[in-house]
């Protein structure tokens, strides 16, 4: 009998941990479609009824707007700072610069729990409510690094020369940036979106500290559902955030590369 190699065996372990990892996902998939109360295998028949219930749920559907509304206002204000302070740490040099990058980068080390924890302590010191607004600071705290990372990363590709031929036929500094190094950031700017959004709808650590009753999000709904009781509806749930948070990361990494390629930069 041959033996395995040492790259045979790591190939075969690697195949069993993705097929440990996904088969929970791929059963949540299934099950979302099945006509009965209880779910089990093989099922007995397929139906959408657990959509349409879900389609019908008041509670569920303000879930899922406070999470869109949460996502977006998220990826706005992230963007809105990340594009400012990439073009300060990739272009120029000043005190404190890989401090303060550093310091920007930090919550992307540090577990959601503990900066779940921690927000809340501080503003328990502050003496203020839990709110909305409470729950978006945190989400562009969580989510900022990452816009970051994505936007800084493509400002390196892109040739000064560029720039400073925008700026030798008398553009302004906001001239050149608008007319030059925004559209050659723009599909970094989008991906880091896509992901700041997704992170965001999808956040269920962090979230759990800083919502309210009234501002409850999906995946807060879902761990309730869940603590509560076993409802076919949240397998309908949990199949429906599967397809949101897997389809926005690869949508925004074909959109990145693809314009990338185009822009020649």
């Amino acid at each position: 009998m041959k033996r395995l190699s040492g790259w045979s065996l790591i190939k075969i372990y690697t195949v069993l941990i993705y097929v440990w990892m996904f088969t929970p996902i791929v059963a949540v998939v299934l099950l979302s479609f099945n006509s009965q109360q209880f779910g089990s295998f093989p099922m007995e028949g397929l139906s959408f009824r657990w959509y349409v219930k879900l389609s019908q749920n008041a509670s569920i559907l303000d879930a899922f707007k406070n999470s869109l509304v949460l996502g977006s206002l998220t990826s706005i204000m992230t963007t809105a700072i990340a594009i400012p302070a990439a073009m300060a740490f990739v272009r120029y040099d000043f005190i404190g610069k890989e401090a303060l990058n550093t310091l920007l980068l930090a919550p992307i080390m540090i577990p959601e729990v503990v900066l779940g924890v921690a927000l809340l302590i501080f503003i328990r010191w502050l003496q203020q409510p839990k709110s909305f607004a409470l729950l978006l600071i945190g989400h562009v705290v969580l989510t900022l690094p990452y816009v970051l990372l994505v936007v800084q990363a493509r400002l390196v590709g892109i040739k000064r020369v560029y720039e400073e031929a925008a700026q030798t036929l008398g553009a302004s500094p906001l001239q050149t940036f608008w007319a030059v190094t925004f559209p050659l950031l723009a599909p970094a700017i989008f991906a880091g979106m896509l992901f700041s959004f997704t992170i965001s709808f999808d956040d269920v650590t962090a979230t759990l500290f800083w919502a309210t009753a009234q501002n409850q999000t999906v995946p807060v709904k879902i761990f309730g559902m869940l603590r509560d009781s076993i409802s076919p509806e949240i397998n309908a749930l949990g199949a429906v955030m599967i397809f949101l948070t897997v389809s926005l990361p690869l949508a925004a990494g074909y959109i990145s590369r693809r314009f990338a390629r185009g822009s020649g930069a």
